[in-house]
């Protein structure tokens, strides 16, 4: 198996390649934006947010990009919001780091703006979409996945046809984010020419990783290509390496690769950049409709209103950040029993 730091040294190359310079188009306004990371207790994660911020700074600036967590580290979103009126700003742009819109995304950061507004009725906050699913990130995985098919990192020149995607997702106690996952796989694997793609979870949801790879072996491939779908490095990332190298050991008959996070890439800054823009131009809209935070919302109300905002969902609820340590849909049956329920 290609190590973690033959994969990293696979993300540069892959990255150089498409590295040129970024033609970004320019703000309609210079106003702050905050981008909210996650939190990670691994130092690698929360640095790796905060390179992200300074690369991003650095392609403009016209206005100040702030990093900040939603838990486990500093700076706060308390913080970050603190940091710009000290500043003087009294508009700023908020943007979730965050892959899909699932509960941090939807009801966490949104509780976290509402405090701020307490703290701040001053200041307008301008809540942006996640990165979801865009042709920028197909176009990231696709031009990875092309760089697979090289002798350096296929010396035994494996088919696509006999070679399995296997899709790892971070899991989420949301089902509409979780479908994302499966959607955004399933639009990579079309027509790419791999014999099939399955997805699975290092967390949370269901199947998880080792029924991932059982399943995937299940088409008796020569080849199976994991895919980290994760913004940054951390625990969990480095989990999945760990579990794919004894997968390995375990089945050595099997070519088995694990491609890296999605770092800093270029393409990655430019759907940042249109998030940012929709922003200052009051264009952020999200699909609500299969949200089970606005259904539980919607049969308390008895009504179907819902505004879109700034995806105010929940915000009577409190949620103080922290973890159980024991995994609380670690059985399917569990899961499939308090997945709906809110929070």
């Amino acid at each position: 198996m290609i190590s973690e730091q033959q994969s990293t040294n696979l993300l540069t190359i892959a990255d150089q390649l498409t590295s040129q310079a970024i033609a970004l188009p320019p703000l309609p306004l210079h106003r702050p934006v905050l981008l909210v990371g996650h939190g990670s207790r691994d130092a690698d994660g929360r640095q790796s947010l905060l390179d992200f911020a300074a690369a991003y700074q650095a392609l403009d600036t016209s206005r100040p990009v702030v990093p900040c967590f939603l838990e486990l580290t500093e700076p706060s979103i308390q913080q970050g919001v603190d940091r710009c009126v000290e500043q003087g700003y009294t508009d700023l742009s908020v943007l979730p780091i965050l892959l899909f819109a699932a509960r941090h995304n939807k009801f966490d950061v949104t509780n976290e703006l509402d405090r701020a507004r307490q703290r701040h009725p001053q200041v307008t906050f301008h809540y942006g979409r996640h990165f979801g699913i865009t042709p920028g990130i197909l176009d990231l995985w696709r031009s990875r996945l092309d760089q697979l098919d090289q002798p350096q990192w296929n010396p035994q020149g494996i088919d696509r046809a006999d070679t399995v995607l296997l899709f790892v997702g971070r899991g989420s106690s949301d089902p509409d984010a979780n479908g994302d996952v499966f959607k955004l796989a399933r639009i990579v694997w079309e027509g790419s020419g791999y014999q099939t793609v399955e997805i699975c979870f290092i967390g949370i949801t269901h199947p998880r990783m080792e029924e991932g790879f059982r399943r995937a072996r299940l088409y008796n491939p020569k080849r199976i290509i994991v895919l980290p779908y994760f913004l940054f490095t951390g625990a969990l990332v480095k989990k999945i390496f760990d579990i794919t190298a004894q997968q390995q050991d375990q089945h050595p008959e099997i070519s088995t690769l694990c491609l890296p996070e999605m770092g800093l890439h270029p393409q990655l800054f430019s759907v940042l950049r249109d998030r940012e823009i929709e922003t200052q131009l009051g264009q952020v809209q999200m699909n609500c409709e299969m949200c089970k935070f606005r259904l539980a919302a919607a049969g308390q109300a008895g009504e179907h209103g819902h505004s879109h905002d700034h995806h105010p969902h929940g915000h009577d609820h409190g949620h103080g950040h922290s973890h159980a340590a024991v995994d609380p849909y670690a059985e399917p049956a569990q899961y499939h029993q308090k997945i709906w329920q809110v929070p």
